[in-house]
């Protein structure tokens, strides 16, 4: 058993793989050549809804995601399924569709076709054999944790593995990005594959959508710890309402931008500027760029406040992007509200937020090393008060990104 680079994984994590090949020959049927990989999920720390709008976002990592067990076939023939259902999708590489089929696989074959695309734009040599995959994981799906990104990246990694097309991890995000936007049809930033494809263990990505250019600023998880509470709101309107999003702060900006000719997006757009225009502006269009331009600078905050080791400032900040977040980009719910609210209250936390594009899902909270236990029962106890269910809550731990973990 080969495991490639330094990371050692935890022995939950071969039991869970095991289990995982185990379902893999219950569904292809038993064979040689099966080989494994994970792909991480993300949670997003500072910057919220910058990333299509050429802010800077600080996400990590985390070692929850998903698993991916794959072999060659002799024909050319994707046979693809879920750990999750009983689907299986069968697809000819020689016909493969034009638009989306509607589930989960609309994401890695989006990949796929993006791949075999970029081999014909390449003049590469086209995959000559067909694969069967099982697609799992222990990543909760629909929670904001990026599991989209997280199959795309994982995906992307995979193929390049099997058909040797010599991507480097860049050129991995980008047809992850490109899977979802031009397939799938969600308009995302470039955040999500970005924050996985070049993570780093131990480290905070600071990524600035801007111009893309990343830097890796280091979290000290001996002092801090990384709470998720899953409130289980299924966030059934994410897509719709992101797209939404999306759409009106672009019109924001081409409203704001003949008062400010250099800029080149929202982000760019001084906070006097909108100010002196808000009366012209949609009111609504109006808060979501006050979002955009406060939560930029907040993010700058949060950064010195991350490598001057000030883990209240980086908290305050957490809590104030989920208060702008609320008021002036709506995208948060009751439960999620609850969660942040009762952070703020417990001694041990610094600061809370919703994580993802919200409309339901997580909320991430910054701990400080040894009072889990007791934060954790905080959130359960509020949540439970005022809604009637326990939430998740987990400690998640870095990760180092995408990678083979074994073949066999």
């Amino acid at each position: 058993m080969a495991i490639p680079g330094t990371h050692t994984e935890p022995p939950a994590r071969f039991e869970q793989m095991l289990d995982h090949m185990a379902r893999f020959e219950q569904c292809h049927g038993p064979g040689q050549g099966q080989r494994f990989f994970f792909s991480p999920g993300r949670v997003n720390l500072f910057g919220g809804h910058l990333d299509y709008n050429g802010g800077p976002v600080m996400p990590t990592a985390i070692d929850r995601g998903t698993f991916i067990a794959a072999r060659t076939r002799p024909d050319r023939l994707l046979r693809m399924a879920s750990a999750f259902d009983s689907q299986v999708v069968e697809i000819e590489l020689d016909r493969l569709p034009n638009s989306p089929l509607g589930g989960w696989v609309d994401y890695p074959l989006g990949v796929v076709i993006d791949l075999m695309a970029g081999q014909s734009r390449r003049d590469g040599p086209e995959p000559q054999h067909g694969m069967d995959i099982l697609f799992g994981g222990d990543l909760p799906i629909g929670s904001g944790l990026s599991s989209s990104a997280s199959i795309c990246v994982g995906t992307a990694l995979m193929l390049d593995a099997f058909w040797d097309l010599g991507l480097s991890q860049v050129e991995r995000v980008h047809s992850a990005l490109r899977a979802e936007r031009s397939f799938v049809g969600v308009q995302c930033g470039i955040m999500d594959p970005y924050a996985i494809g070049c993570a780093r263990e131990g480290h905070l990505l600071w990524l600035d959508c801007k111009d893309e250019s990343i830097e890796f600023l280091p979290i000290d998880h001996d002092r801090l710890s990384i709470l998720v509470t899953n409130t289980g709101v299924q966030r059934t309107l994410a897509a719709s309402e992101f797209n939404r999003r999306v759409e009106q702060c672009s019109l924001a900006f081409e409203a704001l931008r003949m008062a400010c000719p250099t800029a080149t997006c929202l982000r760019d757009i001084p906070l006097e500027v909108l100010e002196d225009h808000r009366g012209s502006l949609d009111s609504v269009l109006a808060n979501r760029a006050e979002h955009v331009i406060r939560e930029t600078r907040r993010t700058f905050e949060a950064r010195e406040h991350l490598l001057a080791g000030n883990s209240q400032g980086m908290g305050d900040c957490m809590t104030q992007t989920h208060e702008s977040l609320r008021r002036l980009y709506e995208v948060s719910c009751p439960e999620l509200d609850l969660l942040v609210e009762a952070a703020e209250a417990c001694p041990g936390a610094y600061g809370a937020r919703l994580t993802g594009a919200g409309f339901g899902g997580c909320t991430v909270t910054l701990v400080s090393r040894g009072e889990e236990e007791k934060v954790r029962g905080v959130l359960k106890a509020r949540f439970q008060g005022r809604f009637g269910v326990l939430p998740q809550v987990e400690v998640f731990e870095g990760d180092p990104g995408p990678r083979e973990i074994f073949g066999f």
